[in-house]
């Protein structure tokens, strides 16, 4: 049993939808693109665009190369390229990602996003942020805040059906 089950996601993609939808609307943005960081960010930018009922397809990011720790960590087995269907310069990017934790992430994703142009805006839709912040990153759109220990992490499995668990790193 899932700590949050896929109705549960579900629901807070739904919320995450209409609360995008209102955020550029209220910027009156009437057009922008859904890049997903992968691989959690891409499935949950797959599921807004089915909720948005977006015409474009989501982009990718993966963000291996950009990472600040890549010297320790070395190479993630699973590199996969980024995908980005649609042209960067000028475009209102909605960036997605799983879960909002340090802000390294999401600073790695600007990065790799710039490097194929200068969008008009970005606005950063997270599922689930845990706040345990060391860069100075804030979600417009979070499907939900969680106040975890700082040992603990969720993880999001999918692509379909969406599920997310709390893990603890010390056990």
């Amino acid at each position: 049993m899932s700590d949050f089950s896929s109705a549960h996601i579900d629901q807070l993609l739904e919320r995450m939808a209409t609360e995008l939808h209102a955020h550029l609307a209220k910027r009156r943005i009437s057009q922008h693109v859904l890049v997903g960081i992968h691989s959690g960010g891409a499935w949950v930018a797959e599921a807004l665009h089915t909720k948005l009922s977006d015409s474009a397809p989501p982009g990718t990011l993966d963000i291996s190369f950009y990472r600040d720790d890549f010297s320790r960590r070395g190479l993630h087995p699973k590199v996969k390229p980024t995908t980005l269907p649609f042209d960067i310069d000028d475009a209102h990017v909605v960036l997605v990602d799983d879960v909002l934790m340090s802000g390294r992430t999401v600073r790695a994703a600007l990065n790799e996003l710039f490097d194929y142009g200068r969008p008009a805006s970005v606005t950063l839709a997270v599922l689930f942020d845990i706040g345990q912040r060391e860069l100075p990153f804030a979600a417009d759109i979070c499907g939900e805040h969680l106040a975890l220990d700082p040992q603990q992490r969720v993880e999001l499995r999918g692509p379909a059906p969406l599920t997310a668990d709390i893990l603890d790193m010390k056990a």
